[in-house]
């Protein structure tokens, strides 16, 4: 009984329902992550942009998937910007260069597939 009380967060998160927006929250001239879930297969990470800040372009060698949960944000890949609000998503392909910027502050939910 004793092992099954000590269960990690994630554990916690797969048996009752969150709202993703809750699960993170800003700080200040900053970028915040937290992973959800991190298995061979890929990762679900949440991430949280206060305003004007970005990561800078880089390549990931597997496709993945952004959907905006709260916000704006410019996503620019292969060299075209992307507008996306709320409720939007966009599927970055593998080997892409990409970047991100906080339009204004915004919420994003990545998820990576590895194969």
């Amino acid at each position: 009984m004793e092992k099954s009380m000590k269960r990690t967060h994630a554990t916690k998160l797969s048996t009752q329902p969150a709202k993703l927006s809750d699960l993170i929250e800003f700080q200040e001239a900053s970028v915040v992550s937290r992973t959800l879930i991190d298995k061979k297969a890929g990762t679900v990470t949440l991430f949280a942009f206060d305003k004007q800040e970005r990561l800078s372009e880089h390549t990931a060698p597997y496709d993945a998937l952004v959907e905006i949960i709260d916000g704006e944000a410019e996503i620019t890949i292969s060299g075209r910007a992307h507008h996306l609000k709320a409720g939007e998503m966009i599927i970055i392909p593998a080997n892409h260069p990409h970047s991100l910027k906080a339009t204004e502050k915004f919420k994003m939910l990545l998820t990576m597939i590895r194969s």
